[in-house]
């Protein structure tokens, strides 16, 4: 949320932390200045959400588990079925009492979302796309949402503020869980790169086209509950900020074995990464494959500020679901989580891009619910993994211990600045005074969205090059060229100085105001939903 506090949510379950009421917590905000927590009091349940910065900087969490009733404590819908609720939250100091605000009779979405995606648009508010009516190990015809909507809504391609239909999503049952990068800022057209089992689409949402691209190479499968770690690759002016996607891991496995039927003498992990440049010619060319030094399943694939991709967490064979790995259990071979980071350089050679080079070797098992994300310091935070039904001691126990990883970088001379400003214009210049290494030679500024973090899933992550133009200790920058290129919102600032970053500074980009609202796509979808209600469905 900002240089002190991480917005963390969870689903219902019997946890240690605490809230308001004495129950346990359903979310809460840590605290990077002391390593502790504050529970957060929410009124429904977010297990599997979505989520964006909006236009204005307030976080917007989107979609949830069913209703459930456990340790004596009701958790009210949040998939927006019976109780529809859009939950909003901004940031405040570690030391502040900001909570999540919740009021489903007037913000909600128009269907129930489990395991959704959102991404933030070039206008400033959220496109909240697929997932499940009801929570399971995977998708069906009975459970598929294959529609995608607005916040706030809009009346867009005739649906006035209602779910928009989407093919895409019925041909790629059952594993269609989906992910989604920002917008694609290659194609003038403001389009979405949407992948969903092993097939993959741009989706132009102002004309609600789809534009299938090649499927991914040897059956690779992407998404829950086969995940994958997916980045979109730096935009920078050399490539003349054009989109490019890496997905690594996941599974080849068929796309129609039950999770009865895994058992614990394979590999299904994946270790095929798969990369294609979205433009013509690149989607002419379809996805390069190259590979990983092992399978990896359920891993985490956090853009760094160098320009290269950290993949972390995971293990090398089961699926993504609570009671995942009760098949798999007992073979050490078989289950055995990934502990060592990997780095990747799309910037090397093919065939030196990986590397575990000054990287260190966790002893904590990462596997479902766990994540990692970068913090403005440059160091990436590891928390979470509990592949079991409720708070567990058993063992792959709910994880409750927090890892910083300090990549490379952070151990060098890391370049300063100050004078940033508190908002940038696209396309406005702006000057820093920085201090860099001696000798330093090629010295950049760089924006960065890291991203809302579920489920291998880095929603918004995003890096954007800057043309910067040095004079000794002044820096002046341009501000990103276009809101396709970088929606308006908040983002972090940091200098570059022959690969080393700085410490990254807050900024808004755009003039923060409010996304845009229409009121009589708002009016029809609330009249068109159910009216909220406590209760199950």
């Amino acid at each position: 949320m900002n240089n002190e506090t991480i917005l963390v949510i969870d689903r219902k379950e019997n946890n240690p932390l605490l809230n308001a009421q004495n129950f346990p917590a359903w979310g809460g905000v840590w605290s990077l200045t002391t390593n502790t927590v504050r529970a957060l009091n929410m009124e429904t349940d977010s297990f599997c959400s979505a989520g964006s910065f909006l236009s204005n900087g307030t976080m917007a969490n989107f979609g949830g588990h069913p209703y459930i009733d456990r340790d004596g404590q009701a958790a009210p819908d949040g998939q927006q079925g019976t109780f529809r609720c859009v939950r909003l939250f901004n940031g405040c100091a570690a030391s502040g009492k900001c909570d999540m605000y919740e009021d489903s009779t007037r913000i909600r979405l128009g269907s129930n979302r489990w395991y959704p995606t959102s991404a933030r648009l070039p206008d400033g508010s959220a496109i909240v796309i697929g997932g499940m009516l009801y929570s399971g190990w995977s998708n069906s015809e009975t459970t598929n949402n294959p529609t995608y909507e607005f916040f706030p809504a809009k009346n867009i391609n005739g649906y006035n503020g209602l779910p928009v239909p989407s093919k895409f999503f019925n041909d790629t049952l059952p594993h269609n869980t989906v992910r989604s990068s920002p917008p694609d800022t290659s194609l003038p057209s403001q389009k979405l790169f949407v992948a969903a089992n092993n097939q993959a689409m741009l989706l132009d949402w102002t004309t609600n086209t789809e534009t299938r691209l090649p499927n991914f190479p040897n059956g690779q499968r992407v998404v829950y509950p086969l995940n994958a770690a997916g980045v979109l690759l730096p935009l920078t002016p050399e490539n003349n900020y054009t989109a490019e996607i890496l997905v690594c891991g996941g599974s080849q496995i068929s796309d129609q074995i039950q999770s009865q039927d895994l058992d614990a003498q394979h590999d299904y992990g994946s270790a095929q990464c798969s990369r294609m440049v979205l433009n013509d010619a690149g989607i002419a060319g379809g996805w390069k494959t190259e590979w990983m030094p092992e399978p990896r399943l359920m891993s985490e694939g956090v853009l760094l500020p160098d320009g290269k991709v950290l993949i972390v967490n995971g293990c090398r064979t089961g699926t993504a679901g609570y009671n995942s790995l009760q098949n798999v259990v007992g073979n050490s071979n078989a289950d055995r989580p990934n502990y060592t980071p990997l780095l990747y350089d799309p910037s090397a050679p093919v065939g030196s891009r990986f590397t575990r080079d000054g990287l260190p070797t966790s002893n904590i098992p990462r596997l479902y619910h766990s994540v990692a994300t970068l913090l403005p310091s440059g160091a990436v935070m590891i928390g979470g993994s509990n592949p079991n039904d409720d708070f567990s001691t058993v063992r792959y126990q709910s994880e409750l211990r927090v890892e910083y990883l300090y990549p490379p970088y952070m151990t060098k001379t890391r370049p300063t600045f100050t004078a940033l400003p508190a908002k940038i214009a696209y396309g406005a210049k702006f000057t820093l005074s920085i201090t860099v290494p001696a000798g330093a030679q090629n010295v950049s500024a760089i924006l960065m969205d890291f991203g809302f973090v579920s489920h291998s899933v880095h929603m918004d992550q995003k890096l954007i090059k800057l043309v910067s133009v040095r004079q000794g200790n002044q820096l002046t920058v341009t501000g990103p060229p276009s809101a396709p290129i970088y929606s308006p919102g908040p983002g972090w600032i940091m200098v570059i100085a022959d690969g080393v970053p700085s410490v990254a500074q807050q900024v808004m980009i755009g003039s923060g105001a409010n996304p845009p609202e229409d009121d009589a796509a708002i009016a029809n979808m609330l009249a068109s939903t159910k009216t909220p209600s406590p209760g199950p469905d």
